[in-house]
């Protein structure tokens, strides 16, 4: 069996990988990381592990339902941890992997851009909806 590079496992992995193209498994991890409960599960956990009950105290609106789905998404993906501390009560931890970590500026910059675009979406919805 030949040996690749790091440089040609990157090459094959971008003819591998083309999320323009039907089928591509990247299209699935897209539409997941695009996820609103995702784009606020991540900046949440940057600041070291959680609880699932901290967590829903930060994310205002969400579910435990939709925040335990979005955790287990999150770490059968390799984005998040589950730590399970026996006490009584037992502790579950939740943090970001080294891939979760990796994440983070990209959703936080989305995060940010979303809040300081805000009136300007608001303005165009005005004008869009004004036309004729």
């Amino acid at each position: 069996m030949a040996t690749t590079t790091a440089a040609q496992r990157r090459e094959q992995a971008k003819r591998d990988y083309d999320a323009f193209l039907e089928g591509c498994p990247t299209r699935e991890l897209l539409s997941r990381l695009t996820d609103k409960w995702v784009a606020l599960v991540i900046p949440a956990l940057a600041n070291g592990p959680q609880r699932h009950g901290e967590l829903a105290q930060r994310i205002a609106g969400v579910s435990q339902k939709m925040l335990t789905q979005t955790l287990r998404t999150l770490e059968r993906d390799g984005l998040v941890t589950r730590t399970v501390t026996a006490s009584v009560p037992v502790r579950v931890d939740y943090a970001l992997t080294p891939l979760g970590h990796e994440l983070f500026p990209v959703m936080i910059a989305i995060k940010s851009w979303a809040e300081t675009h805000m009136d300007r979406v608001f303005e165009a919805r005005v004008q869009f909806d004004a036309r004729p």
